[in-house]
């Protein structure tokens, strides 16, 4: 197998007390750079993902999508690209050991996108929000009817090589991230396939499913985001 340089993005807002188990629970030799992007945090999320040892970026300005474009941005300013880039949470309700498998189709050479599907996997009791439910039926239903593409779920863990996400131009800067790159890459027609992962209760307090403005919101702006590219 030839070699794979493998950037992993961590977008992360007042994770200080769940970063750095992300960072270090991530398999050693697999990856080329672990790469948290504190995105206006004000408590210890940088510290500790320094001490863990990602490297650490800042993006003063709030969103999910605003902080994976800043760590898209380094990425590009590298002076060896990567080849595949994962994006993962920082709240450690996704098990970072499972990047093997969800890297493992695009190794092989057989695809372009990978997304973790919760869906698919394991999940545990409460790990997911009646909301985050609906909403993820929702959508996938919403992409299905409209656009004729099949998916089972808007996972943020993902793999994806990295000309490919070049090339899918990536705009939103909040919550229509996920969305975005799943419709742009169906449209672009790229190789897609969904891996099962496997989901836990988060550490901390969920800034969007955790409150009724935060899942509304969230929730606007993922549909709001499939009509857009219709």
């Amino acid at each position: 197998m030839a070699f794979h340089s493998i950037l992993v993005i961590i977008p992360a807002f007042n994770e200080e007390n769940s970063v750095g188990s992300v960072v270090r629970d991530i398999p050693a030799g697999l990856i080329d750079e672990i790469v948290v992007v504190n995105n206006n945090s004000n408590d210890q999320t940088a510290v500790e993902a320094a001490r863990a040892g990602a490297t650490v970026l800042n993006e003063p300005i709030q969103g999910y999508g605003r902080a994976c474009l800043r760590g898209i941005a380094y990425a590009k300013n590298r002076q060896q690209k990567p080849d595949i880039i994962v994006f993962i949470d920082a709240d450690y309700s996704d098990y970072p050991g499972e990047i093997t498998q969800v890297v493992g189709p695009i190794l092989a050479g057989d695809v372009d996108l990978v997304i973790g599907s919760r869906a698919l996997g394991q999940r545990e009791s409460g790990s997911m929000t009646f909301p985050q439910v609906f909403g993820n039926w929702l959508a996938t239903t919403l992409m299905r009817w409209i656009y004729g593409v099949h998916y089972t779920d808007l996972g943020p863990f993902r793999a994806i090589r990295f000309d490919s996400l070049i090339a899918l131009d990536m705009q939103d800067t909040t919550y229509g991230w996920t969305v975005e790159m799943q419709l742009k890459a169906a449209k672009k027609g790229l190789r897609i396939v969904e891996v099962p992962v496997t989901y836990r209760k988060r550490i901390g307090f969920s800034k969007i499913s955790g409150t009724v403005k935060g899942a509304v919101g969230a929730g606007y702006k993922i549909i709001t985001t499939i009509f857009k590219y219709w």
